[in-house]
């Protein structure tokens, strides 16, 4: 058996420090002096565990075939390759055989240690998972030098972003015990205190105020009352984009060669530093004559007024470029809207005179671009027409930024797709003057599986509710389609089951075909449900005017200012119910039969009210004054079935006390609206307004019952309800911040509830204002209205109230805007009251209140809040109802 002969080749001088070792064999003999020529025969890689050996041969550069010389460059060569990949911790080249002229090679490698665990100290959590995340020190990778220095480096600066600017980081390599070639990283943080500014010292401002370019400096923030709510940190990022900020803010001011001369960093015995910046203002520039060259489509005169910049005005570059560029009704898209994608503007300044600067606005208009093809990707459950149908911008039409941007809000407002990842990607070709649009979307879910709970009028009610946002109807018969529901026709059917026990129960069904025909926006819509209340279960509407009286053998009840009296005490004498003052005070008498134990009495005698409910309903968009303006129509029919609700509705109450019966309430409803607003989840612009009117056919006036005749009942004169309902109510948004995730939402809302005639005032369709504005179920006959800081129903009587105002405003801020939820916070302010005429009310006495909240939108349940709300304002004859509140609700929109 032939001995194998190792030839050791020390190389010595290498930059790696890498010692490449050759071995004599027995059978043959190296000198380093005389180098021989040889074949390869054959290159094996040798100690690899997880590399690829056919890649690290071909790295070597020795390939089989190749005439090397031993000892020679080849084999450094070969060695300083595959030291500088950073992977091997140790490099060896052995010749196993010769034969002749023949030899085989072989490399030996040492694979860089791997790492087993990491362990941090000096760090929270949160900041452990933050290190992870951005240096990746996934176990069992390998482990070299430069990861480590860039380990280092990424830690320093995860906390010098976070103001530990003196942040000191030690990483120790140890060797792992139990795994072979392993080591464990043990990674110590010593953060120090944060450093803050104490001070921001500015020299040579003789212009401007230190305050005025301080605040210009939107991270650089000296320690000062003003400044309470900023941080004081002090970040080199940030403090070079404040520098870039202040000069901006010298250039709106119209010194254009504003610059910084020099700043200084010191630092002060406190561990806080002073920034010292020392400015040259230069001298402040004017506007004077701005002439328009190359314009063909629009004349000088007019593109002055969408300019808006006037001889004289402070030469403003922020200002001007806004104008130009940025606004909506800037120049550039003036041209854009008018299919001029090709468009260039150049403002040259082409004199300098004194205090004055002249500007030649070059234009090159270039040609019309048309719109070639219209592209939707990204919907991979809604079909394609659904989304194509909403668009503004079709093949053949001249391009439109506008309309663009239309499109994008009418994608939507559809709810099927993430509104923040929408992307209406421009693909233009100048060579042939088209335009190419790809509307990228993305899928979120915004089908709801309700079951919930929630608080509200006293109880805890569940809820269980399915609703499918992107029905499709014509696929129900089509097997395929069921995945696990028909999906993709953009149409919504709802059902839902609400219960308290034996109190209330509600179960509902409707149906919204938003494209009827598929040709027009025209939406159809149909609903079903039925309600029952059982009063007798609940004790809680007691707090309406009065309330219960006191445990009093005489039975009187709570007093109610400017409202209605509410039930008897526990009395032994006979039946009452709570009379009403105009005036300000109503009393009950007690009943006998409440005060029995529930499950003694009979279920005849339990007071309910039960509904029956069918609408239908047709909307539709308008060409004018623009198309953001729809009208709905809605013919509704209501049917209650009253039993024993003499407490209740006391004042359609019989002989004896009680109402016993039914009602009908066959209305029609007009919705004229205007709705603008960009996105429905966290709106940051647009409007959104409407004014509806719903009434019922004037019976009085043609029915020839003369409804003023006291021997006539209250079940007969209100069988058939009538009234007319005014609702007016508008929300703006605004973004009051750069970024426009700061919004300012104020909104109104005015309520009339009127009469045909005086003696057929309508029992039902009032307005129950105060707390959340949800009933806690689904009631029919009654509109509930917010009004954060003030108990439930606290400012409306029993039935509700005929007329009401409310006023908001609203400071939104998003925590996170992702598919999967949408969670922002508010801050508010709010005011509002009702009166039941026009004679008593008075626009300017309004309960005040001011509140926090935050709004979470889940697509599987749909929008969840709680606010805390303090009402500033008493409410007569009602001591807790003002005060602090807090309104919560789970499963419901609001």
């Amino acid at each position: 058996m032939r001995k194998t002969t190792i030839l050791l080749f020390f190389l010595i001088g290498i930059i790696s420090g890498a010692v490449a070792q050759v071995a004599d064999s027995t059978n043959f003999s190296i000198y380093y002096d005389s180098p021989k020529k040889y074949i390869i025969a054959d290159v094996k890689i040798t100690g690899i565990k997880y590399l690829d050996k056919e890649v690290l041969v071909q790295l070597s550069g020795l390939k089989i075939g190749d005439e090397i010389t031993v000892p020679g460059e080849e084999i450094t060569s070969a060695i300083k390759k595959l030291w500088k990949q950073g992977l091997f911790s140790d490099v060896e080249i052995t010749a196993s055989q010769i034969v002749n002229n023949r030899i085989w090679i072989e490399i030996y490698l040492q694979e860089m240690p791997r790492l087993a665990a990491a362990n941090f100290f000096g760090v929270s959590k949160s900041e452990k998972d933050d290190i992870t995340e951005k240096v990746l020190l996934l176990v069992g990778s390998q482990i070299t030098e430069d990861q480590i220095n860039r380990a280092e480096r990424i830690i320093n600066g995860i906390f010098n972003e976070k103001g530990f600017l003196n942040t000191e980081v030690n990483i120790v390599q140890r060797d792992d015990t139990t795994k072979n070639n392993s080591v464990i990283l043990d990674i110590h943080v010593d953060k120090k205190e944060k450093v803050k500014i104490k001070d921001v010292i500015f020299h040579g401002n003789e212009n401007l105020k230190a305050g005025l370019l301080e605040r210009s400096m939107k991270k650089t923030k000296a320690k000062k009352i003003r400044n309470f709510f900023h941080s004081k940190k002090f970040m080199e990022d940030k403090y070079d984009e404040d520098k870039i900020n202040l000069i901006d803010k010298y250039n709106e001011k119209g010194y254009r060669d504003a610059i910084i001369i020099k700043d200084s960093i010191v630092k002060t015995e406190d561990n806080r530093v002073n920034v010292e910046i020392w400015v040259d203002e230069g001298n402040k520039f004017y506007f004077r004559d701005i002439k328009w060259v190359g314009n063909t489509v629009y004349p000088s005169e007019w593109l002055d007024a969408v300019l808006g910049i006037k001889k004289g005005d402070v030469y403003d570059q922020k200002l001007l470029n806004k104008r130009l560029s940025e606004d909506e009704d800037g120049v550039n898209n003036q041209y854009l809207d008018n299919g001029y994608l090709f468009f260039n503007l150049n403002p040259v300044e082409v004199r300098i005179e004194k205090d004055s600067i002249d500007l030649e606005m070059r234009i090159h208009e270039d040609k019309q671009a048309t719109i070639n093809k219209v592209l939707i990707s990204g919907n991979t459950k809604t079909h394609e027409h659904v989304a194509r149908r909403e668009l503004r911008t079709h093949p053949g039409d001249l391009f439109s930024r506008s309309n663009i941007m239309r499109s994008f809000r009418e994608l939507s407002q559809l709810g099927h797709f993430d509104p923040e990842a929408i992307n209406p990607d421009v693909i233009p070709h100048p060579e042939d003057g088209t335009v190419d649009i790809d509307y990228q979307l993305q899928e979120k879910a915004n089908d709801q599986i309700e079951l919930s709970g929630g608080w509200g009028a006293g109880m805890f009610v569940g809820s269980v509710g399915l609703k499918f946002a992107n029905f499709s109807v014509r696929n129900i018969f089509n097997k395929e389609a069921w995945r696990p529901l028909p999906t993709g026709d953009g149409q919504t059917l709802s059902l839902r089951y609400q219960t308290s026990g034996k109190y209330y129960k509600t179960v509902s069904l409707s149906f919204t075909e938003p494209w009827l025909g598929g040709k027009k926006p025209n939406s159809l819509s149909m609903s079903l449900s039925y309600s029952r209340i059982n009063y007798s279960a609940n004790n809680y509407y007691s707090r309406y005017g009065g309330g219960y009286g006191g445990y009093s053998p005489y039975g009187y009840g709570g007093y109610g200012y400017g409202g209605y009296g509410g039930y008897g005490g526990y009395s032994p004498y006979g039946y009452g119910y709570g009379g009403y003052s105009p005036y300000g005070y109503g009393y009950g008498y007690g009943n006998p039969y409440y005060n029995q134990p529930q499950e003694d009495n009979d279920p005849s005698d339990d007071q309910i009210w039960a509904t029956t409910a069918l609408a239908l309903g047709y909307g539709y968009r308008l060409s004018w004054p623009d198309d953001y303006f729809t009208v709905y129509h809605e013919l509704s029919f209501e049917h209650y079935k009253l039993q024993n609700m003499g407490s209740y509705f006391y004042f359609l109450a019989d002989e004896n006390g009680q109402v016993n019966g039914t009602f009908n309430n066959f209305s029609f409803k007009t919705v004229f609206g205007r709705n603008s607003v960009d996105n429905p989840l966290y709106s940051r612009s647009g409007s959104s307004v409407s004014l509806s009117l719903k009434m019922t056919p004037p019976f009085s006036w043609f029915d020839g019952v003369n409804y003023g005749d006291d021997d006539l009942s209250n079940i007969d004169r209100f069988k058939w309800i009538e009234y007319h309902k005014w609702l007016l109510k508008g929300q703006h948004y605004n973004p009051i911040s750069k970024d426009r995730d700061l919004v300012l939402k104020t909104a109104y809302e005015f309520g009339f509830l009127g009469y045909f005639n005086e003696y057929r005032v309508s029992p039902f369709e009032g307005f129950i204002v105060g707390g959340s504005g949800m009933s806690g179920y689904n009631i029919y006959g009654t509109d509930y209205v917010s009004l954060r800081g003030y108990k439930d129903y606290s400012l409306s009587p029993s039935n509700g109230s005929k007329l009401y105002s409310k006023f908001t405003m609203e400071l939104r801020y998003p925590v996170t805007l992702k598919p999967s939820a949408t969670i922002y916070g508010l801050a508010f302010i709010e005011a509002g009251n009702t009166e039941n005429n026009f004679r008593d009310y008075n626009p300017f006495k309004l309960k005040r209140s001011a509140g926090l909240g935050v709004r979470i939108y889940l697509p599987m349940f749909g929008l969840m809040g709680i606010d805390w709300g303090y009402g500033f304002d008493d409410i007569p004859g009602q001591p807790d109802a003002s005060g602090s509140q807090f309104h919560f609700v789970i499963g419901q929109q609001f």
